[in-house]
């Protein structure tokens, strides 16, 4: 596990090594309520050389960017919901996966489905910082 605590001017160094090692699979982005999941799927949009207009999916499920990132958003209809709509095919496809509000129930599937896992959680801290961890399970 790496730990970060970061502002937000700082964020494209991490979005930067996270793409380094890791361009290809599904990230699972956890942590509260506007702790920054968007923000960072921004970031990594942007360091992946894509000037799309990045937004969450709360609503449409999934947002795709150039063709090779996907951008998903399970908080509204949850992981059940998310399977039961075939979506888990969707992060077979080639390319980066960012998925919000991942759970451990998803997380478990895609390893034992043999898929590339990272796992960030991020949590606000003081002074306008966030606190990033990121593990591969």
């Amino acid at each position: 596990m790496k730990k970060y605590e970061l502002s937000l001017r700082e964020l494209p160094a991490l979005a930067d090594e996270i793409l380094k090692d890791f361009a290809n699979g599904i990230i699972i982005l956890n942590g509260d309520l506007a702790s920054g999941k968007t923000t960072l799927t921004k970031q990594i949009v942007k360091s992946f050389g894509l000037n799309d207009e990045v937004t969450s999916p709360t609503f449409s499920l999934q947002q795709c960017y150039g063709n090779k990132v996907f951008h998903y958003d399970i908080y509204n209809k949850g992981i059940d919901h998310f399977i039961s709509l075939g979506m888990l095919e969707e992060l077979e496809k080639d390319g980066l996966h960012l998925v919000e509000w991942g759970e451990d129930k998803l997380k478990n599937i895609l390893i034992s489905a043999g898929l590339d896992v990272l796992v960030i959680e991020i949590k606000k801290i003081q002074n306008n910082k966030r606190e990033y961890k990121i593990c591969t399970p």
